[in-house]
C-alpha cells in the first residue's frame, strides 16, 4: 500500500521561507508522478506544483511560479517544496499526492488525476 507523509509546516512570517517534505513508502513503480495540492476553508483544493520520474521538469501554478521549488529525489520517493518569499495568501493546508503511472503535465493539474494522498501539512504566513 503507498502511503505518503508530508511533514514541514508551520506559521512564519511574510516574506519568510519554509521547505516542505513529503516521503512515499510502498510504491510500486519507478514510473511515478507526485504534487502538491493546497486547500483553504471554502475552496477547492488547487494544484501548486506537480513533476513525474523520468526527468522531465516541475510545473507551477501562476501563483507560486518563481517563489517556490519542487524537488523529486526519486531514488528515495521523496518530494520536497522549497517555498520562498511567502504570502498570506500561501495559507493553506498542503497536500501531497502522487500517482503511479505516468500523465501528460497538463493533466496533473487535476485534483482527480491523483488517487493517493498524505495527510495534509498547515502552512500559515501572517503579515
Amino acid at each position: 500500500q503507498v502511503q505518503l507523509v508530508e511533514s514541514g509546516g508551520d506559521s512564519v512570517q511574510a516574506g519568510g521561507s519554509l521547505k516542505l517534505s513529503c516521503v512515499g513508502s510502498g510504491y510500486t513503480s519507478d514510473s511515478y508522478c507526485m504534487a502538491w495540492f493546497r486547500e483553504t476553508p471554502g475552496k477547492e483544493r488547487e494544484a501548486v506544483a506537480n513533476v513525474c520520474t523520468g526527468g522531465g521538469p516541475a510545473v507551477y501554478s501562476e501563483s507560486v511560479k518563481g517563489r517556490f521549488t519542487l524537488s523529486l529525489a526519486a531514488t528515495k520517493n521523496t518530494l520536497t517544496l522549497q517555498m520562498d518569499r511567502l504570502k498570506p495568501d500561501d495559507t493553506a493546508m498542503y497536500y501531497c499526492a502522487a500517482r503511479m503511472t505516468w500523465l501528460p503535465l497538463s493533466r496533473l493539474r487535476a485534483r482527480e488525476s491523483f488517487s493517493i494522498w498524505g495527510q495534509g501539512t498547515q502552512v500559515t504566513v501572517s503579515l
